[in-house]
């Protein structure tokens, strides 16, 4: 409890404070949920990082594991959060999904669903930028697909690791579930 007060107190004395919720109320309590899940998660990826002997050195920037919103998304918000504030656990991300790769099937199968995706403008003479008339052919953009798809499984096989060893060594107390989890009283997660 004393970690969580301690966390909650710091974020409610950054620059941020005036977007949090008031505490004792729903979203109150769902932010300190999230803290909850933000702590359990660095002390997973901390002894986990401890057993596999990992260092932060020569861990990957955070831009390369999480390049965009949609990268962010993907992996999920605690997910997130732990990999942009720890190169330890970005280190950890590596060695989980180092044997993690794409097929030439997967690429070619990406490129025929979306011709388009990796075309560039064509630049007229008068200085416009027209959308391109023909896909550019797969041995062209074959190196970007392949970039593109690899981030994403390798986000999922972390996001799915990190889940299942949490729920390995965590046994949260009542009150402390997951911010979506249906089961607890202040949830108001819906898709």
């Amino acid at each position: 409890m004393a970690a969580l007060d301690a966390r909650e107190a710091h974020l409610r004395a950054s620059p941020l404070a005036g977007a949090l919720p008031a505490r004792g109320t729903s979203e109150g309590r769902q932010l300190r949920r999230w803290l909850t899940q933000l702590l359990v998660t660095e002390r997973v990826v901390a002894v986990e990082a401890a057993t596999r002997d990992l260092r932060q050195d020569g861990a990957p920037t955070e831009h390369e594991l999480l390049p965009d919103a949609t990268a962010r998304l993907e992996i999920g918000s605690v997910a997130s959060a732990v990999l942009t504030e720890s190169a330890l656990a970005r280190a950890l991300f590596a060695d989980v999904t180092a044997d993690v790769d794409v097929t030439e099937q997967d690429i070619a199968a990406y490129h025929a669903r979306n011709p388009f995706r990796f075309a560039g403008a064509r630049r007229t003479a008068t200085g416009w930028d027209l959308a391109p008339s023909e896909p550019p052919p797969l041995a062209d953009v074959c190196a970007a697909i392949a970039a593109e798809l690899r981030g994403a499984a390798r986000r999922r096989a972390f996001a799915t690791w990190l889940d299942g060893r949490r729920a390995e060594l965590v046994r949260l107390e009542p009150g402390y579930e997951h911010p979506g989890d249906p089961r607890q009283p202040d949830n108001t997660h819906k898709h």
